[in-house]
């Protein structure tokens, strides 16, 4: 046994990947989900979410580590963010407090932190951030900003990828916008080792891939290119046009009760020039190394 690790968000993308590594590995894993999901891995379920204060105080008892996944992406005012990802991580950080042995929190925030100005999710991100800056001294913290997360069952980027097996790049923006990207189980690696370093505390990191300067539309491009074997088309779509469908599908979410994902804010964050990431620090406090860069992963993330 290598030791107990609660995780919030257990059933979604990274928190799914990263229990099943946890628990492969030989650690005793909580796993907190709003949902129960079946699972092919031997972990402790506990089926609440974030509001529940009994249930996380139950999750964090007894535990060496809590890793914090859970989060809300979807949302048609900042409210929806502020109770998820705000207020959730304050319940979540008061549990850990109330505890004779504090367990370390890693909290897995968002690279849009950077820029809160941009939407209500990256101004939630940032808030939840500035509760673990500001907490008391004895909370052993690390926050980790991953950019764009990809791999198997991703749901977001899986469409832009699979686009370009079919010879099409739709994209946004300007034409020297740059992002990183991070394959899944290079971030959980580096989570592991969080867990596993005494150099992370009280430290916030941005992590992707180490490709220099990340990748613009066109490096994306010539990837594709070499992956699938043919040519791929980019598709620019026009600033105010996806600004318009963004505002029109705000607007129908409040007629038609559903939490949007393209909203004018979003289109702001897939706007903005600059996603890429300094890992340097990271390396060297861990020796974390990542192993997939988009030309190996494109095909294993939407094929797996």
């Amino acid at each position: 046994m290598t030791g107990v690790v609660a995780v919030t968000g257990a059933t979604g993308f990274i928190g799914n990947h990263l229990v099943t590594t946890l628990t492969g590995m030989g650690y005793h894993v909580k796993a907190l989900s709003r949902k129960y999901r079946d699972r092919a891995v031997d972990a402790e379920c506990i089926k609440v979410d974030l509001a529940d204060n009994a249930a996380l105080a139950q999750l964090v008892s007894d535990t060496d580590t809590v890793i914090h996944c859970a989060g809300m992406v979807r949302g048609n005012g900042y409210k929806v963010f502020e109770d998820a990802n705000v207020t959730g991580t304050a319940n979540l950080i008061r549990a850990i407090d109330d505890q004779d042995k504090t367990p370390r929190l890693i909290f897995i925030s968002s690279l849009a932190a950077r820029e809160p100005h941009l939407s209500w999710y990256a101004m939630s991100k940032y808030q939840a951030e500035q509760l673990l800056v500001s907490a008391n001294d004895h909370l052993d913290w690390s926050i980790i900003r991953p950019t764009a997360v990809y791999g198997p069952g991703d749901k977001e980027l899986s469409p832009l990828f699979k686009a370009t097996k079919f010879g099409l790049l739709p994209i946004t923006g300007s034409a020297d916008s740059r992002l990183g990207l991070i394959y899944v189980e290079d971030l959980v690696q580096a989570i592991i080792l969080c867990i596993k370093s005494p150099d992370v505390t009280r430290k916030v990191y941005e992590l992707d891939d180490g490709t220099p300067g990340g990748y613009d539309r066109y490096k994306i491009k010539k990837i594709a290119e070499q992956v699938w074997g043919h040519k791929v088309r980019i598709i620019s779509a026009p600033i105010l046009l996806a600004k318009g469908i963004a505002q029109i599908n705000l607007f129908l979410s409040g007629i038609l009760n559903y939490l949007p994902m393209l909203t004018p804010g979003k289109v702001r964050e897939l706007n903005h020039h600059d996603w890429v990431c300094n890992i340097v620090h990271f390396v060297n406090d861990t020796g974390w190394q990542p192993k997939t860069l988009l030309k190996d992963g494109l095909e294993k993330a939407i094929l797996s």
